[in-house]
């Protein structure tokens, strides 16, 4: 079954076909630039930007082929690129003759894990991503229990909103990856907000401590501090995530943990989960760096389990489900 994904929640036009877990294309046509000098998505020039790529990376992504079925994001996301994605989405289906499936975008970043590898039930899976911050209990394709989010910034926010305050330009993540491998993690203690009792998040202590680092150093930072307030911060953020994300999968007894999401692609986080599921014994799953950002292909893998599910109804081109029943809607 060959499935096209089309994915514009957000600052991606991205596009790509999936046969069978097989990826056969993958078009992702990025505004980081056309964003980079406000310090983030601004909505409504995103939208104006997916009008303007949608067409062509479609095609590019097809080239051609016809597919059984086009997935697209019926949500989280902004209101205008998920509105040019949709209806690209069901011109698409149109013209195919083929059904549309609303997937949730949060579903693709656990489903792009199943791209490189088999997926062992249940798991424990973080979606770990610019606006999202989320830990879930995956029982099967389609059965989730939300475990905790994050209760104020999402961990990649955290990330852009430092890397402004050390006038280090968007997006903030790959920035404070790159300085933090030259710097000290123990250089400064930033608390790590475990939260005891929950499985929830929270980041805006630590993007608040660093403003009053900032501030109490009354002088621009140097770049050797510049290297270590960096490699600090990331070392709270990568540390919390991990340990609360190995404790729930030793708490529910699961034998695999999935990462996804935007932040999946930062190195000190692959390395120390990598490390921790090493010492206990816990299978992990990390999608390579390109999808781990948004793109098309993770949508259709997770519109592939909702057509065997039979979640499109055959009277319908659009089916209105969320995947993720009641969570990130």
């Amino acid at each position: 079954m060959k499935i096209l994904g089309i994915e514009t929640t957000c600052d991606e036009t991205a596009a790509g076909v999936v046969e069978d877990g097989r990826i056969l294309s993958n078009v992702v046509s990025s505004q980081i630039r056309l964003h980079r000098r406000f310090h983030g998505v601004v909505p409504e020039l995103a939208a104006r930007a997916h009008l303007q790529r949608i067409a062509e990376v479609v095609e590019s992504a097809l080239e051609g082929r016809k597919v059984d079925a086009v997935a697209f994001a019926r949500g989280p996301g902004l209101m205008g690129p998920l509105l040019v994605g949709k209806m690209a989405a069901l011109a698409a289906a149109e013209s195919l003759g083929c059904p549309a499936v609303a997937v949730n975008h949060l579903e693709g970043h656990v489903f792009a894990a199943e791209l490189c590898g088999k997926l062992r039930y249940p798991l424990v899976t973080l979606i770990v991503s610019g606006g999202h911050t989320d830990l879930l209990l995956c029982r099967a394709p389609g059965r989730y229990r939300l475990l905790g989010r994050t209760r104020d910034d999402a961990a990649g926010e955290a990330y852009d909103k430092v890397a402004r305050m050390l006038g280090r330009g968007y997006p903030g993540g790959p920035v404070i990856d790159r300085l933090a491998r030259r710097g000290d993690p123990r250089a400064v203690a930033f608390a790590r907000p475990m939260l005891p009792g929950t499985w929830d998040f929270s980041f805006a202590g630590i993007k608040t401590a660093m403003l009053y680092h900032l501030r109490d150093l009354k002088r621009a930072p140097s770049r050797r501090e510049v290297a270590d307030l960096c490699a600090s911060f990331q070392e709270a953020v990568v540390e919390t995530l991990v340990r609360k994300t190995i404790a729930a999968a030793l708490h529910f007894r699961v034998k695999q943990v999935v990462v996804g999401g935007g932040v999946a692609a930062n190195g000190r986080l692959r390395q120390a989960f990598s490390e921790a599921a090493q010492k206990h014994g816990i299978s992990i799953q990390i999608p390579p760096p390109i999808l781990c950002t948004d793109n098309g292909v993770m949508l259709a893998q997770a519109a592939s389990h909702r057509l065997r599910r039979g979640r499109v109804g055959r009277s319908l081109r659009c089916d209105p489900g969320l995947g993720f029943e009641n969570w990130g809607a």
